[in-house]
């Protein structure tokens, strides 16, 4: 099947054109960053505002990448959360609009399930089952995966999602938005062991980032004065060995006690240079193959939707037309 995927969860209006659930034909990606970094962070309503700017020119952008017309799509794939409701909401709008007008099937997909599908696009991707850590700006939780649609929770975080660990580190520093990607950036001339900061829950799979975020404030209190451009790389560089080490190694942990040898990182913080590395040095030495989709997968993208959405599709699965959008869908049951 031909699928058009579209997602709109949070602050990037998506379209692609996947063929038989492997074969990626175009996807565009249309960012807001330079839109809310003014602000330091998403402001939902520009953002349900700009998705309704991009949706129709970033569908029209795929078709022609694709060098397919509607006439050539067989079904629909947009994500009708977890996200923004607002944001969501856009996406699912365009998306019931062309399945109608087109006489399409439509599959309503779990954004988080699409991030481990992102696995599917790349060369060699792993067989079933396989353990899988979706760690995102919202999300950080680890799954052991049977198949498609058949997730087992093995591990979440109790407060914070790393994502959002990096980018409250960024906010506290006042060094620019989004966060993990001033941080990574700032990080590869740092020396990860010049702070030492804590790691939380060790004795379970379970993660917090909280307390490090605490003992950031507190050591920007302590030392009363900003950290100087050269001093930032060594601390960039030592909080995010403190999340990245954490997310390795109770992911490694979780594969070890589940007797499985196949580990995908995903979501957008899989994009995270050190994260990447240490897993590739980490996982070696364990016997693990890990897959790790290339960064433009990572992040939010709308290709990956149009994976789970086309096997939906092939399994039976149609929306109807009053399909909505939900701000919280756990990947599990």
């Amino acid at each position: 099947m031909v699928i058009l995927g579209i997602e709109s969860s949070c602050d990037e209006t998506a379209a692609a054109v996947v063929k038989e659930g492997r074969v990626l034909m175009s996807s565009v990606i249309a960012s807001q960053v330079d839109v809310h970094a003014r602000y330091g962070g998403i402001v939902p309503e520009i953002a349900s505002r700009k998705h309704i700017e991009a949706v129709g020119p970033v569908i029209l952008q795929a078709l022609e990448d694709a060098r397919v017309t509607l006439d050539d799509i067989e079904g629909v794939a947009v994500t009708r959360g977890p996200g923004l409701i607002g944001s969501l909401l856009v996406g699912l709008s365009a998306a019931k609009a062309l399945a109608f007008a087109r006489r399409l099937p439509l599959a309503g997909v779990n954004h988080l399930e699409g991030h481990v599908a992102a696995i599917f696009l790349t060369e060699k991707p792993p067989e079933f089952p396989f353990i899988a850590l979706v760690v995102s700006g919202g999300h950080t939780t680890i799954y052991r995966v049977e198949g498609f649609h058949k997730f087992m929770l093995l591990a979440q975080t109790r407060d914070d999602a790393a994502g959002e660990a990096f980018d409250k580190a960024a906010n506290l520093l006042e060094i620019g938005y989004p966060g993990g990607v001033v941080i990574d950036r700032l990080a590869r001339t740092g020396n990860p062991k010049a702070i030492s900061f804590p790691r939380g829950m060790r004795d379970s799979l379970d993660f917090s980032f909280s307390g490090l975020k605490t003992s950031l404030l507190t050591l920007l209190r302590k030392r009363g004065a900003p950290f100087t451009e050269a001093e930032l790389p060594d601390l960039c560089a030592s909080y995010q060995e403190a999340i990245v080490e954490v997310l390795v190694e109770k992911t490694l942990r979780a594969a070890a006690e589940n007797d499985i040898q196949r580990v995908v990182v995903c979501g957008g913080v899989a994009a995270n240079s050190r994260l990447r590395a240490r897993f590739g040095e980490d996982a070696g030495r364990c016997g693990v193959q890990v897959f790790i989709p290339p960064p433009v997968l990572c992040t939010d993208n709308a290709a990956m939707i149009a994976v789970v959405g086309g096997q939906l599709l092939q399994e039976g699965y149609r929306e109807g037309l009053d399909l909505n959008a939900v701000s919280r869908w756990p990947l599990f049951g």
